[in-house]
Formats: C-alpha cells, structure tokens, sequence
C-alpha cells in the first residue's frame, strides 16, 4: 500500500465558502492593520447598543461611553453627575459635559415633574433610539447652535397681577405682612413664595391688615377652598385673592369729622395679638387687665 505524501495537498476538496477560507476582507484587514472581530455570542447578562450610538459621528468617546453603560443600567439606578463620578475616573465636570452631548443628540431626557408633596424634580429617561418618542433623532446632522439653544430657552415669565395698596404704610405694617406670607407654607406646602413673589405680595396684605383683620383671619381667607389639583403659580392665586376678596374699610366715627390716624400694627408683649398703637408694647386689654400680685416670701 502506498504511503501518501502529507506535504502534497489533496488534488480535490470541496469548498465551502466562510468555512475553509476566510473572507477576502477579513484577509486584507488582517495585512492592512484593521480590526479582526474574535466574537462570541450572548447568552446572558448583555444588552443591544444600535450603532447610531456605538459609531455617532458627533459625540465624543466619554459620552459613548457614558451613553451604553447607562443604557444597560437596571431601571431606578442613579445616574446624576455625582454617582457617576464616583463610578468612574473622569470629574463632574467632564461627566457634565458628556450628559450635556447626550441630551442635545437625544439618548437623554430631563422632564421637571411636580410630586405629590409639592416639591420640583429632574427625571432622567434614557433613550436607546431617540426619534421614536419625541427626541432628537441621532442619525440626522446636529441643527445650527440657534435652532439647538432655541428649546432651551425659558419663555419670560409673566408679570404678577396687581394687589391691592395700604393707605398707610409703614416698615412694621410690610414687616407684619411679609411674616404672614412666610407662614402660608406651615398651612399648605403649596403656597411656598419666593422672595420676589412676597414683595409684591405684601402691601395687598397690609391693605386686608388695615382694615383690621388680625394676621390669624387673613391666614385663614388666604388658604382656605384652595383646589385640589396643583398649584403651578401660588402667588398669582393670592394676588386674585387679595384683590377679589378685599373687605371694605371700617366705618369713621361721624361723616363731618376727619378719619382718625391709624397706627401700624405691633404684636402685643404679653398675648401676642396683634394690635394698632403709636408704638410697641401692650394691646388695650393687656394694659387694662388687673396686674397679677406679687407676693413676698
């Protein structure tokens, strides 16, 4: 029996084709010096990144990057600037930056909600194909830097309605007023007023102060029947209601004599009511009350 020659190739083999050979481009990327793909499948733990993301044109590495480890995260992970950081090497201030890439090319959303105990939050919605829900599409070109800031801008708010005037009006009568705009908030969370909203708020309150309610009274109009459903402008609803719901001035003691001087509100030392004087100290009933005697030991 003859000994066959292994060095001789055998004179007929079939081929079948991406089998015995490997494809000609795998070929001319090995010599080339181009990627070679050494890949097997996912069973578990993986998750589909589209190459609109994997190869974008536009964003840099670290917002890829970024962009797929958020994608594969469970949903409820935080990914705010600071846990992110601390997961990996590059600052808060390049992480920001990536968000910002991000966000502008649509892979992330930031809608404001308003909770149930009143309070303003950011969500964070990753999108694996924006264009599908109302987001950016990645794969047409980035709109000019004007079209792209446009959304961004906040449409100027709109001016308060006017409130009422005082009379007469004083540091300590504003001073009364201010305090009983902050306290709302203890009342309703809602009513939770800015600095600039309470400004103008406040001579509509000194006009309902003098007209001699007591600060408990025009708490009590301010926050009672509120509706039900969210408050997106507190101070536009108490400027409706100072206005709308303004009583009447009290009556003068005869119609041929001047009105008398009215004095600014202070809160009484011993009761803490408030009441009208020329300056601090007691109300009538605290002054006119027995004093309590004293008795020696």
């Amino acid at each position: 029996m003859d000994t066959q020659n292994p060095s001789v190739p055998p004179h007929a083999q079939s081929r079948i084709g991406g089998k015995n050979h490997p494809p000609r481009h795998a070929s001319t990327a090995v010599h080339s010096g181009g990627v070679v793909h050494d890949n097997t499948r996912h069973t578990t733990r993986f998750t589909v990144i589209g190459n609109h993301l994997a190869q974008h044109p536009e964003l840099s590495g670290l917002a890829i990057g970024l962009g797929v480890h958020i994608q594969s995260l469970p949903a409820g992970a935080r990914v705010d600037i600071k846990t992110l950081a601390a997961r990996f090497p590059e600052g808060t201030t390049r992480i920001a930056a990536a968000l910002r890439e991000l966000e502008t090319h649509g892979y992330l959303r930031r809608p404001r909600e308003r909770t149930e105990s009143g309070r303003i939050v950011t969500r964070t919605v990753s999108c694996n194909q924006p264009g599908r829900h109302g987001s950016a599409p990645a794969e047409t070109p980035r709109p000019p830097a004007r079209r792209a800031a446009a959304p961004q801008q906040k449409p100027p708010r709109r001016a308060l309605p006017a409130v009422p005037q005082p009379a007469y009006t004083s540091p300590d009568l504003l001073q009364t007023a201010t305090d009983v705009l902050a306290s709302l908030r203890r009342h309703d969370p809602r009513l939770l007023l800015s600095a600039t909203d309470a400004e103008h708020l406040a001579p509509g309150v000194a006009a309902w102060l003098e007209r001699d309610l007591t600060p408990t009274a025009l708490r009590r109009a301010l926050t009672s029947d509120l509706p039900a459903e969210p408050l997106y402008r507190p101070a536009a609803l108490l400027a409706h209601r100072l206005t709308a719901q303004l009583p009447p001035l009290p009556p003068y003691r005869a119609p041929e004599q001047p009105p008398p001087v009215r004095h600014p509100l202070h809160n009484c030392d011993a009761c803490d009511r408030a009441f009208r004087g020329p300056e601090p100290g007691r109300c009538g009933d605290c002054r006119t009350r027995a004093p309590v005697p004293m008795h020696e030991p």
